[in-house]
C-alpha cells in the first residue's frame, strides 16, 4: 500500500474520536461499537450487535468502525493484505434488505496455505465458504475501473476457503453489523495452484465442497453477482471513491460460489473448483 493509503488506514484512533462520524452520529457512538467488536475479538467472546448503538441504516458509520479497528490492528503489527467482498449473493442481500455487496479488510495473520493447520481456538463461530481469490500485479489508481482493468491488473487467481467468523453472538447481523466486524471476516486458505485468468472463464467454474466425503455445499462462478470479476470491479470502485484504491500485491476474495457451511469442530473441508484445482482447510482443536 502507498504511503498515503496506509496512513488513512492506519490513522490513530485519537483522530477519529474528534470529528464526527460520516453519517453524522456522534463519534463516540462510533468508537462505543469499535470496541464492542475489539473486545470480542480480544476475548474470543461474542458479543451483542452493535446496532443498538449505530444507526440502523448507517453503512458509512458501519465502515467507520472496521476502519478504526483495522487502524488497531495495524498499528499493533499487523499487515493489510487485501479485502473481502461479502454479500454477493442475491438470496443474501434480500435477507439483509440491501442491493450491493460490502467488503472488509483481510490482514496477513488470517492467511494460511492448503492443509496447513488452521487452529480453531482462534475463531469464535466459523463458517465456510469457497470462493475465487484474486492476486493482484498492477495497481488500480485511476477510475472508474472496468472489468477491462481487472482483467489486465490480475497477475492470478487461486481457489480459496474463506473461514468467515462473526464477533457478533449467534450471527445475530443485519448488513449495518456485519460492514462494521470488518464484514465477518475471520481467516482465509489459498490452494497451491495460481491460473491465469486468460486460461479460463470463472463464470463457467463449477464447486463442489466436501467434508469427509460428504458434500455440505455446490455453486458456481455465475453465483458471484453473475461473475467474480464483476465483485473486483464493484470493490475496486469502492475503494478508490474512499480513496484507498486497489494496489499491486493485494489479494481479493471475490465473493462465494456456493452456501456458507458452519464448521462443526476438527475436520478438513476441500473444495473442487472446476479449471482451478482444490483447497483444503484443515481445523485442528477446539473452537474458542
Amino acid at each position: 500500500m502507498s504511503a498515503a493509503g496506509t496512513e488513512r488506514v492506519t490513522a490513530p484512533v485519537a483522530t477519529f474520536e474528534e470529528r464526527s462520524s460520516p453519517g453524522g452520529l456522534a463519534r463516540s457512538a462510533v468508537v462505543e461499537a469499535a470496541d464492542r467488536l475489539w473486545e470480542a475479538s480480544s476475548s474470543k467472546r461474542p458479543c451483542a450487535p452493535v446496532r443498538d448503538v449505530l444507526a440502523v441504516d448507517s453503512i458509512e458509520d458501519a465502515y467507520a468502525v472496521q476502519q478504526i479497528n483495522v487502524a488497531r490492528d495495524v498499528h499493533g503489527g499487523g499487515r493489510l493484505v487485501g479485502w473481502k467482498v461479502g454479500l454477493t449473493s442475491p438470496a443474501v442481500q434480500r435477507q439483509l434488505g440491501v442491493d450491493q455487496p460490502d467488503f472488509g479488510a483481510l490482514l496477513a495473520d488470517g492467511s494460511y496455505g492448503d492443509d496447513e493447520p488452521v487452529p480453531l481456538g482462534g475463531l469464535l463461530q466459523p463458517k465456510v465458504e469457497a470462493e475465487v481469490a484474486f492476486v493482484l500485479e498492477r495497481d488500480l489508481h485511476d477510475g472508474p475501473v472496468t472489468a477491462v482493468d481487472i482483467i489486465r491488473a490480475t497477475g492470478f487467481v487461486m481457489p480459496v476457503i474463506e473461514v468467515a467468523d462473526s464477533r457478533i453472538d449467534d450471527w445475530d447481523i443485519t448488513i449495518v453489523d456485519t460492514i462494521a466486524d470488518r464484514a465477518s471476516a475471520g481467516v482465509y486458505v489459498v490452494g497451491p495452484k495460481p491460473t491465469k485468468l486468460s486460461a479460463i472463464d470463472l463464470r463457467e467454474v463449477q464447486m463442489v465442497m466436501t467434508r469427509g466425503g460428504e458434500v455440505v455445499s455446490e455453486g458456481s462462478g455465475a453465483a458471484c453477482l453473475g461473475h467474480p470479476v464483476n465483485a473486483v470491479v464493484w470493490l475496486a470502485n469502492t475503494l478508490a471513491a474512499m480513496g484507498q484504491p486497489l494496489e499491486a500485491g493485494h489479494v481479493v476474495l471475490s465473493g462465494a460460489l456456493g452456501p456458507m457451511v458452519a464448521v462443526t469442530g476438527a475436520g478438513c473441508y476441500e473444495a473442487v473448483l472446476t479449471g482451478l484445482g482444490s483447497v483444503r482447510a484443515t481445523f485442528e482443536g477446539e473452537a474458542a
